[in-house]
C-alpha cells in the first residue's frame, strides 16, 4: 500500500476565498448550509518542526452548499500563536509536544505566570449567534462566518474559577453545557451550563491533586452528566519543574496512582450520584449516553444504569504515539481504540464493558440533534485499516452490533457529520458529510454519503489538499443547530 496517509500530515499554506467547486454526483436538493471544520494547517514554525499532531497551527476549512453547488474557503486562525510563528518564526507558548522558543528563564517565567497557548485547532462552536474557533484554552477566537477572518477574542473562563475550558461542549437549544479546568497544586474540573447571553453557572466541581486526569470530553443523559476520570494525566508539578528545560505537556503525561472511574453528576443538583470504577482507560470522544431503566435492561435482576458509548484506549500511547514523526512513518504504530459500550450502575460499583466495533477507530458521531442523551441505534466512526490515518467510514448498529463500511483506495475520510433530511422517517434518514484527503491526487474532497445505505451521493473536489482535520459542524441555513458534540 502506498503511503497515501502522509499527504494528510503535510503543511498547506495556501488560503482560498469563495472558490466554486466541481461537484461530482448530486447533493440532495434539501441540503442547504455550511460545513466548517477545524484542524492542522501548518506543522513547522520557521526551522522548528512541530513534534505532535496537536501542535499544528489551526486552519479553518469551509464549504457552503446550496442548490446543489459548493463554494470553498480556507484560512488560518489569526491567534497570537499564529502571529508569532509567521512574523517571528517563534513558538510563542509551549504546545502539547513542542517547547516554547526562548531561553530557560523565559520559559520558566511563562510557566510561573500561567501563560497558555491560544492556537484553537480542536473545533468550532456557535455562542450568542457568533462563531468561535476553540481548543483547550482560556479563549475562543471569533470568526467571521462569511470571510473566515479572525475578528475578536473571547475569554471563555469569565465567571468560572478555571484556567481553561474544554474544546468539546454540548448544546440543548440555547443552553451550552461545558467544563472548565483549574491547574496547580490543587486541580479541579468544573461542570457548567451557560444560557445564551448569560454568564456560565457552575454546577459541580471535581477536585484532584497536582496530577489530575486528562479529560477531553464528557457525555450527557437527560438527567446526568458522565465525566470520565482516566488513570492517565499531566503531572503539573513535574511540568512546572521541567518546562524551563524544554519539557512539555506530553513529557509530564504519566500514569496516575488511582483507578479509572466515571463520575455521574446530577445535572439539576450538581451532586455526584455515583462513582463507577473501570479498568484503565483513556477516552477522547463519546458517541452518546442515556439512562436505562430496569424494564429496558437485559435481565430483571439488573438495576438502573447509564449506557455510555465511546472510543476507549488502553493506555498512555493514545496521546504519546500521536507524534508527527510516527504518523508520517512508513509503518506508524497507532493506538488501537475500540468503540465500546459501558453500563454504569447508578448505585455505584464496577462498570460493565462490551466491544461494539473493533478499532482502530475514532471521531464517533450520531444524529446529534435528535438522539443525543437518548436511546439510539446508529453511530458513525472513522476507521483505520492500515497506515497513519483513517481509511473508511463505519456505520455501527449499536443494537445489533453490526456494521456497514464505505471506503475508497487512497482516500482518508475525516469525521462524518450527520445531517438529517427535512422530514426524517428514520434515525438514519439523512446524509453524512466528511472531508477526506486524497493521497493520490493531492486534493481533498467533501464526501456526501447516504447515511442509510452508505453509498456515495456526491463529492465536491477542493482546489488543493488540506491536512487531515479534527472536528467540524454543519450549520443548516434555516436551522443552525449543532451537528455533533
Amino acid at each position: 500500500m502506498e503511503n497515501t496517509w502522509q499527504k494528510g500530515i503535510q503543511t498547506q499554506r495556501e488560503e482560498c476565498r469563495d472558490v466554486d467547486l466541481n461537484v461530482q454526483g448530486e447533493f440532495p436538493t434539501w441540503l442547504d448550509g455550511t460545513f466548517i471544520g477545524n484542524g492542522p494547517g501548518q506543522f513547522e514554525v520557521g526551522e522548528t518542526a512541530l513534534e505532535h499532531w496537536f501542535d499544528a497551527l489551526a486552519m479553518l476549512r469551509q464549504i457552503k452548499i446550496t442548490d446543489g453547488t459548493a463554494r470553498y474557503s480556507n484560512r488560518f486562525v489569526r491567534s497570537e500563536d499564529f502571529k508569532a510563528a509567521r512574523e517571528d518564526d517563534r513558538v510563542r507558548r509551549s504546545l502539547p509536544g513542542t517547547p516554547a522558543s526562548g531561553s530557560v528563564l523565559r520559559r520558566l517565567y511563562q510557566a510561573l505566570a500561567g501563560g497558555l497557548q491560544d492556537n484553537p485547532s480542536i473545533g468550532v462552536t456557535r455562542m450568542n449567534k457568533k462563531l468561535y474557533a476553540v481548543t483547550e484554552s482560556p479563549v475562543g477566537l471569533e470568526i467571521d462566518p462569511k470571510t473566515l477572518e479572525t475578528t475578536d477574542r473571547r475569554d471563555l473562563t469569565t465567571g468560572l474559577e478555571s484556567d481553561i475550558t474544554l474544546g468539546h461542549t454540548h448544546f440543548e437549544g440555547n443552553t451550552q453545557w461545558g467544563m472548565g479546568a483549574t491547574f496547580g497544586s490543587e486541580c479541579a474540573y468544573t461542570l457548567f451550563r451557560r444560557s445564551e447571553g448569560n454568564s456560565p453557572k457552575p454546577i459541580s466541581r471535581l477536585q484532584f491533586d497536582e496530577h489530575p486526569p486528562y479529560i477531553h470530553a464528557f457525555a450527557l443523559t437527560e438527567q446526568y452528566a458522565v465525566i470520565p476520570e482516566s488513570s492517565f494525566g499531566v503531572n503539573f508539578r513535574k511540568l512546572l519543574f521541567d518546562t524551563a528545560r524544554g519539557g512539555t505537556f506530553l513529557d509530564a503525561f504519566a500514569s496516575r496512582d488511582c483507578q479509572s472511574q466515571f463520575h455521574i453528576i446530577d445535572r439539576t443538583t450538581g451532586e455526584r450520584t455515583a462513582a463507577v470504577s473501570a479498568d484503565p482507560f483513556l477516552i477522547y470522544h463519546f458517541a452518546n449516553a442515556y439512562e436505562e431503566s430496569k424494564s429496558e435492561a437485559e435481565s430483571e435482576s439488573e438495576s438502573e444504569s447509564i449506557v455510555v458509548d465511546c472510543v476507549r484506549f488502553d493506555d498512555i500511547t493514545a496521546i504519546t504515539d500521536l507524534t508527527v514523526e510516527n504518523l508520517r512513518s512508513e509503518n506508524p504504530d497507532l493506538p488501537e481504540g475500540d468503540f465500546v459500550r459501558y453500563r454504569l450502575p447508578l448505585e455505584g460499583g464496577t462498570a460493565e464493558r462490551e466491544r461494539l466495533f473493533r478499532g482502530p477507530v475514532e471521531f464517533p458521531t450520531i444524529n446529534y440533534d435528535a438522539y443525543n442523551a437518548r436511546s439510539y441505534q446508529y453511530a458513525y466512526l472513522a476507521a483505520t485499516d492500515a497506515g497513519g490515518l483513517p481509511t473508511a467510514i463505519a456505520k455501527v448498529d449499536v443494537e445489533q452490533t453490526t456494521a456497514q463500511r464505505w471506503s475508497e483506495d487512497g482516500l482518508h475520510p475525516g469525521e462524518a457529520l450527520f445531517v438529517p433530511a427535512p422530514e426524517p422517517t428514520a434515525e438514519d434518514d439523512g446524509v453524512l458529510l466528511s472531508l477526506a484527503t486524497d493521497g493520490y491526487d493531492e486534493r481533498s474532497v467533501l464526501l456526501c454519503l447516504d447515511a442509510e445505505t452508505m453509498t456515495e451521493q456526491a463529492r465536491a473536489v477542493l482546489p488543493h489538499r488540506v491536512p487531515y482535520g479534527f472536528h467540524g459542524q454543519f450549520y443548516e441555513t434555516s436551522n443552525p443547530t449543532r451537528s455533533m458534540a
